[in-house]
């Protein structure tokens, strides 16, 4: 019985390009996250001078306000289709990262990108528990993890917007 789905492999393996743009989107995370919260905080002021500008437009009947107005309306839909991808992206790579079954992995996966430390940072957490090698090896294999299963749930199929 022959498998059409993903080439007919029950486990693929993320090549060099999928594993590179795992690790760019993951080095995003913790900015993404950022942006997502600063959003879900100021969508009700953006809407709210949105509403504002059409009731002095009203008044005024200025075509000036016209386009502040659309202006702003088009400022909020970019800013959602963006939070809609960051809220897609972040949403695979939290799946992806609760599935790498190495602790040590996970650990440095998390400390260096989930919550937004610097390599340096993160060697320094690590010091005296795992060398700098060993870190470094983690990190790549968490990595390598992440893409893996990214790859498995169909992610780089979907993925088809850079940054």
């Amino acid at each position: 019985m022959a498998m059409a789905w993903g080439q007919g492999e029950l486990f693929p393996k993320a090549n060099n390009a999928e594993i590179q743009r795992t690790k760019f989107l993951l080095g995003k995370y913790k900015e993404m996250t950022m942006l997502m919260q600063d959003f879900e905080k100021f969508e009700q002021d953006l809407k709210q001078v949105a509403i504002d500008g059409e009731a002095a437009r009203r008044i005024d009947q200025d075509d000036l306000h016209a386009d502040k107005t659309a202006n702003a309306t088009i400022l909020i839909e970019k800013q959602r289709w963006v939070y809609q991808r960051y809220q897609f992206y972040t949403h695979q790579l939290r799946r992806a990262f609760s599935l790498i079954q190495d602790d040590d992995e996970r650990k440095a996966v998390d400390y260096r990108f989930m919550q937004g430390y610097s390599y340096k940072e993160t060697l320094l957490f690590f010091r005296y528990g795992l060398s700098d090698s060993t870190i470094r090896r983690k990190l790549a294999e968490g990595t390598e993890s992440i893409a893996n299963t990214l790859k498995l749930m169909g992610f780089f199929d979907q993925d088809n917007v850079e940054f």
